[in-house]
C-alpha cells in the first residue's frame, strides 16, 4: 500500500462511514499516485506492468505546459499594457480596469507582476469556459456510459486555451471545446479512441466557422480600437523584410515577446516543455525530431527555388522556427500519443508528414499563414495508415529473412 494510504487507514476510525474519508479518498489518491509510483500492479500475463498510468502521464503534460501558461499570462498583459502606454490610456476598459484600478495593481509595462495580472485576467475566463463546458460534457458522457472521466480533459482544456486569442468571445470558446471533446473524441468512444487530436480539432471548427475572430489583425492584442498584424502575418505579406521592417527582431520572436495566440509566442517557452516531456519519457523524440527535419528540409526546398511573387519562399527555418505556432504544435500537440503514429518507423513519417506539409501551407497558400494546426489534423488521419504500412513492410522483411 501507498504510503499516504496507510496514514489515512490509521486515521480511518476517525472518520465515520460516508463521511470525509470517502469523500475525499479520491483526492488523496490523485495526490498520492502524482509524488509517488503506486505499489498495486497487475500480477498475470498478458497486462503490463508497469508504475505509469493515465493519470501520471497527464500529470507530467500539465507540468511541461506551465512554462507556456506563465509566458501566456505575462505576454499577454504586456502586449497590452504597452499599447495602453503608447495609445494614453489609463485604465483598461470593463470589468478587468476595475479589477486592477481596484487593487491597485496599474498598467506598467515594465512590471512583470502587472503584466501578469492583466494577462491573467484574460487568460483566466476563457480557461474557466473551456473547463466548465468541456467539463461538462465529459460527465455527461461517462454518465450515460457508466465510465470513470478521465484526467487527460485537464490536458485537452490546457492546450486548447492556450491556441486560442486573448481577444476570443467566451461563447465562441464554449462551442469550440464542446467540438473538440463530442465530435472529436466521444463519439469514436472516448479516452484512447478519438483519432483527432481534440484541442486542434476544436480550435480549427472554431477558425473555420468564425473567422473574422480568429484571423486578422485585430484579434491578437486586448485593447480596444487597436489593430496589429502577428509576425507570420507580416511575413505572409512582405516575407522577412516586412517582419524586420517592423521591428521584431530573431530572439525577440524566440522569447515570444510577440503578439499571438495566448500560449504560442515563445519557442523558448516550448523547447522547456519538450525537455521535460521528453526526460519524463511521455513524448516521442522521434515525432519531434521529424518534424523538425520536415520543416528545414522543405523551407531550404523553397528557398532554393525561389519566387518573385512569392516572398514567403525566401523565408528561412530558423525564422519559421519561431513564428506562428510552429513550436508548441511540435512539442504539444504532434506528440499526442493517442492521435500519433504508434510505430518508431511511422513515428519519423508521422512528423516529416507534419514538418513538409506546414511549410507547404505557410508558403504555398496566402489565406492561410500558420499550417502547423491543419498539418497535425491532416497527418492525424494518416496516422493509423502510415502504422499499417509500417507493420506490413516489417512483415514482408521477416519473411524474406526466414525464407
Amino acid at each position: 500500500m501507498s504510503r499516504l494510504r496507510r496514514l489515512l487507514d490509521r486515521a480511518q476510525p476517525l472518520f465515520t462511514k460516508g463521511g470525509p474519508y470517502e469523500r475525499f479518498n479520491a483526492l488523496f489518491e490523485v495526490i498520492d499516485t502524482f509524488f509517488y509510483t503506486p505499489a498495486d500492479v497487475t500480477g498475470n500475463a498478458p497486462h503490463v506492468r508497469d508504475g505509469i498510468n493515465v493519470k501520471r502521464v497527464m500529470a507530467w503534460v500539465v507540468i511541461a505546459a506551465l512554462p507556456c501558461v506563465l509566458m501566456a499570462l505575462w505576454n499577454t498583459g504586456y502586449q497590452a499594457n504597452t499599447i495602453m502606454a503608447g495609445l494614453g490610456m489609463e485604465s483598461a476598459s470593463g470589468w478587468r480596469g476595475v479589477v486592477i484600478d481596484g487593487l491597485g495593481i496599474g498598467y506598467d509595462p515594465q512590471s512583470v507582476w502587472a503584466s501578469a495580472w492583466h494577462g491573467l485576467l484574460y487568460f483566466l475566463p476563457i480557461y474557466l469556459v473551456t473547463l466548465l463546458v468541456g467539463g461538462l460534457w465529459e460527465v455527461i458522457f461517462a454518465a450515460v456510459r457508466n465510465h470513470e472521466i478521465n484526467e487527460d480533459f485537464l490536458v485537452t482544456s490546457m492546450l486548447f486555451t492556450l491556441t486560442l486569442p486573448p481577444s476570443i468571445p467566451l461563447w465562441q470558446v464554449a462551442l469550440g471545446i464542446s467540438f473538440g471533446v463530442v465530435i472529436a473524441k466521444e463519439v469514436f468512444g472516448g479516452t484512447g479512441k478519438n483519432f483527432l487530436n481534440p484541442a486542434l480539432a476544436g480550435r480549427a471548427f472554431i477558425f473555420f466557422a468564425f473567422p473574422a475572430q480568429m484571423s486578422g489583425d485585430n484579434v491578437w492584442t486586448v485593447v480596444d480600437g487597436y489593430s496589429g498584424a502577428t509576425p507570420l502575418a507580416l511575413a505572409a505579406v512582405g516575407g522577412l523584410e516586412a517582419v524586420v521592417n517592423a521591428g521584431i527582431t530573431w530572439s525577440q520572436s524566440f522569447f515570444g515577446q510577440l503578439q499571438g495566440s495566448l500560449g504560442e509566442t515563445s519557442t523558448l517557452a516550448c523547447l522547456l516543455g519538450a525537455a521535460f516531456l521528453l526526460y519524463s519519457q511521455v513524448a516521442s523524440w522521434r515525432i519531434m525530431a521529424g518534424v523538425l527535419a520536415g520543416m528545414i528540409a522543405t523551407s531550404l526546398l523553397f528557398n532554393l527555388i525561389g519566387s518573385q511573387t512569392n516572398s514567403m519562399f525566401s523565408l528561412p527555418w530558423h525564422w519559421h522556427l519561431v513564428l506562428g505556432g510552429f513550436a508548441f504544435g511540435m512539442v504539444f500537440m504532434a506528440t499526442d500519443p493517442v492521435t500519433a503514429a504508434m510505430t518508431d518507423a511511422g513515428r519519423w513519417i508521422y512528423g516529416l508528414l507534419i514538418g513538409a506539409l506546414t511549410i507547404a501551407i505557410r508558403v504555398a497558400n496566402p489565406a492561410y499563414p500558420e499550417g502547423i494546426m491543419l498539418a497535425i489534423l491532416f497527418a492525424n488521419i494518416f496516422a493509423p495508415l502510415i502504422d499499417y504500412f509500417v507493420g506490413r513492410a516489417n512483415i514482408k522483411r521477416r519473411m524474406r529473412r526466414n525464407a
